[in-house]
């Protein structure tokens, strides 16, 4: 380890490493797109180094996880506030999403991942249309993505019916196969847009590529009443009966759950994406996240889109989450911090299946590091890192991100991106949408 490509010294590293290790006075070595090692600066006194970041005496961890999203909502972000959940999808937000285009796509998200950068997230997991345009984008700006295409009954305004979907999922599968930092997942919509063929025909697909599958499940109170009048089942006991309960399977938002769904999500080791900050603002309720980690069930953290949260900074999601449930449940004690710091890393890559990748820093893995600036007013002093990253630390404090080995923001500066351009083009699209 005489020669490194990159070293990240004079910090505290938060590991979120199975042994919980919090290294004072640490440094990280990475070597191509992999940490090399992880250990105290004394370790490294005597390297060859093409590159020093010298995180002075800031917070060094893993990068942040946004396992739920719809990045090109950006275009769309206040278009339809304060509505409810099922006007706002089909009054406003299917008629918009109806004239969108790549190019669209393509913009919103770049001006995605450039607010994602800047507030600490290097992964996240993307669920919408024209999904080819999401991953060229998530590869433009350098961020590891999971991208999959919406799928469900009605034409969709990008591959018509749902045959040509399966078709784009499949070929989106072939294209991006192997690539470094894009993962393919198999995306249908929600039990109640999709048929009980088509989520059976996802499962399978997803199983014969081993791709992750995602989908919107028990997101509301009248989606549940809906379900059991209609099917007799919760939505998540209807998947049950289905076969699509799988260990792969990512299930979004998951706030009206009853104990035998808690129970079915833990028995098949189903993940799911915890968005508080969304739920609430849609007056969905509060999802049941306390009883989920109590009984195994593996969650992370997403934002869900700009249109229903208004933005994509998952530290405060971090936040709220851990507010909600104290108010929630008049218990000052439940997601503690730390735990809350685990969803946002190593339990959000748990999420997605990329828990051997990333998610921690380990050495071996995937270099996804960010670096937290603690010389600020509102954050000194310093007695807990977890409690002030989930209580204090703001998007604006994240000064230097690493993707997959490669700097993408150093000093808060974006390098992947030119973000004047992209949100002049942002800019120009939303005019469209104001004319329509």
């Amino acid at each position: 380890m005489e020669n490194l490509d990159i070293l990240i010294t004079n910090g505290t590293i938060l590991t979120m490493d199975p042994d919980g290790r919090v290294i004072e006075n640490g440094s990280i070595a990475v070597q191509g797109d992999q940490i090399a090692a992880v250990g105290t600066s004394k370790d490294f006194q005597d390297v060859h180094v093409s590159r020093l970041i010298d995180a002075r005496g800031g917070l060094i961890m893993p990068g942040l996880i946004n396992t739920h999203t719809h990045a090109a909502m950006t275009c769309f972000r206040g278009l339809a506030d304060d509505l409810p959940l099922m006007t706002w999808l089909n009054d406003h937000i299917f008629p918009a999403e109806s004239k969108l285009d790549a190019h669209m796509v393509y913009s919103g998200t770049l001006l995605a991942c450039a607010e994602m950068i800047r507030s600490g997230i290097t992964c996240f997991c993307d669920m919408y249309l024209f999904e080819g345009a999401v991953a060229d984008a998530a590869k433009t700006a350098a961020m590891r993505a999971v991208v999959g295409e919406v799928l469900y009954d009605f034409p969709s305004p990008n591959y018509g019916p749902i045959e040509a979907g399966f078709a784009y999922t499949e070929a989106l599968i072939e294209t991006w196969r192997g690539d470094p930092l894009i993962t393919i997942a198999v995306e249908p919509h929600s039990p109640y847009l999709c048929s009980a063929e088509l989520l059976k025909q996802a499962a399978a697909v997803s199983q014969k590529h081993g791709a992750p599958l995602v989908i919107h499940v028990s997101e509301t109170q009248s989606e549940v009443q809906k379900s059991m009048a209609e099917k007799g089942r919760t939505p998540v006991g209807y998947l049950s009966d289905l076969g699509v309960l799988l260990p792969n399977l990512l299930a979004c938002h998951c706030v009206a759950l009853r104990d035998d769904d808690i129970f079915l999500l833990k028995k098949f080791d189903v993940k799911v994406a915890h968005n508080p900050e969304s739920n609430m603002k849609l007056a969905s309720g509060v999802a049941p996240v306390p009883d989920m980690i109590k009984e195994g069930v593996c969650v992370g953290l997403g934002t869900d889109g700009c249109a229903s949260n208004n933005n994509l900074d998952i530290l405060s999601e971090m936040d709220t989450a851990a507010k909600l449930h104290k108010v929630n449940l008049l218990d000052p004690t439940v997601m503690g911090a730390e735990s809350v710091v685990h969803m946002a890393t190593i339990q959000g890559a748990r999420a997605l299946g990329l828990e051997g990748i990333t998610g921690s820093l380990e050495t071996g893995k995937k270099a996804d590091i960010i670096v937290i600036d603690m010389d600020k007013p509102h954050l000194v002093p310093m007695y807990s890192p977890y409690s002030h990253i989930v209580y204090a630390v703001k998007a604006d404090d994240v000064a230097t991100s690493i993707i997959n080995g490669r700097v993408v923001m150093e000093d808060c500066r974006l390098l992947t991106l030119d973000i004047e351009a992209v949100m002049s083009d942002v800019n120009r699209i939303s005019e469209k949408i104001r004319e329509r």
